[in-house]
């Protein structure tokens, strides 16, 4: 099946030249005004640049209060910022006037959290919604609906009304609605942290395919690393309404180098240290004991043989105390801990080897 994506113009504002990203935050901050006597403004955005490439799949991670919430608001108009511009496809959303914004509204889809579905009318009504707004006519809303709801895997379902859908089904219906007006952007807000874990991995692939199939750049927030990992290229780390960290997911994954970013990595595979290992760390030297040093594979040598080829060089015997094989955004990624003994000759030279084959290490404790 293929679904027509036609971009039209916004109106209300000067085109900006045309470049790569889709979206660009330039220098955005956003204060909401004091509410309350005695209350202050509240800062919930500041000197925000960012940029989502075209095409792309860009997720916003932060804590409750980050800012997050704010910054995608921002794209479609729904708050507008203090200071700086927020461009969309060329052109600066942040100066139209209410016939732009309603244009741009029609060209950014957007998928809630809470799926905001109307009760009283049907998967395909609901679909069907904005395009009744926008005075298309019953046929060509049929033309538009039917694909749609095929797409998301609810044709046998067009009838049915949100009582009667599960909480992935009416997440389904809420992203075909999204894609109804034909946008070329889609935000996703939250849009899987009141599903469950199996329905979670099923939206998180739609989105891909849509991402992939139809073109449409997507921008997702959330508080959980394991979404940016399923969906995202790019990943954006939130923090006090300032941008801490920003790259490559599998960089940033790799090798975080914000405190905020390492805690949210600290459940994620390959940095969380089980129980038993935790216990037993400890961090000054163990008579006796063994020093622990935690390797982390990636790059030309991620799947070599490494630790057989350290133990038979340095002549050492290294025990495996925790590990994984992973991968992340198409790349084997992979974390062992090892511990070896507590000699600094012994240690320095098995730094060395690791550095040579370009290895990221980590000295985290000893054990006995």
């Amino acid at each position: 099946m293929t679904l027509s994506i036609r971009p039209t113009a916004l109106v209300g504002a000067t085109p900006l030249p045309s470049e790569a990203a889709a979206i660009r935050f330039e220098a955005v901050s956003k204060t909401f005004a004091a509410r309350g006597r005695g209350a202050a403004a509240v800062r919930a955005l500041s000197g925000i640049d960012l940029a989502v490439p075209s095409g792309s799949v860009l997720g916003v991670i932060g804590r409750s209060g980050a800012g997050k919430s704010t910054l995608i608001r921002l794209v479609n108009g729904l708050d507008r910022p203090t200071s700086g511009r927020v461009v969309v496809d060329g052109t600066e959303v942040s100066s139209l006037d209410e016939r732009g914004l309603r244009d741009v509204r029609r060209r950014v889809g957007m998928v809630f959290q809470h799926f905001n579905l109307l009760s009283s009318r049907t998967a395909y009504d609901n679909v069907a919604l904005p395009l009744e707004i926008a005075g298309l006519g019953r046929d060509e809303i049929r033309r538009r609906v039917d694909p749609l709801l095929d797409l998301v895997g609810l044709a046998d379902k067009r009838g049915r009304y949100p009582v009667e859908l599960s909480g992935g089904q009416k997440q389904r219906v809420g992203i075909a609605r999204a894609l109804a007006t034909r946008p070329t952007v889609l935000l996703s807000d939250e849009a899987t942290s009141a599903l469950d874990p199996e329905t979670t991995r099923s939206i998180l692939d739609l989105l891909a395919s849509i991402n992939r199939d139809l073109g449409l750049t997507i921008l997702l927030i959330t508080h959980e690393m394991s979404v940016i990992r399923a969906v995202a290229r790019e990943v954006a780390v939130i923090e006090d309404g300032r941008i801490v960290e920003h790259g490559d997911v599998f960089d940033v994954f790799t090798r975080p180098r914000h405190p905020t970013t390492r805690s949210f990595l600290s459940t994620e595979t390959g940095h969380a240290l089980p129980p038993y290992l935790r216990e037993r760390l400890r961090p000054e030297p163990v008579p006796g004991g063994a020093v622990a040093l935690r390797i982390l594979f990636r790059g030309p040598h991620a799947t070599d043989p490494i630790l057989s080829e350290l133990s038979r060089e340095l002549g050492l015997d290294l025990n495996i105390l925790s590990g994984s094989v992973d991968e992340i955004a198409g790349r084997p990624f992979g974390t062992l801990v090892v511990s070896l003994p507590n000699e600094p000759a012994t240690l320095d030279a098995a730094l060395a080897f690791l550095a040579a084959r370009a290895l990221d290490t980590e000295v985290i404790g000893h054990v006995a």
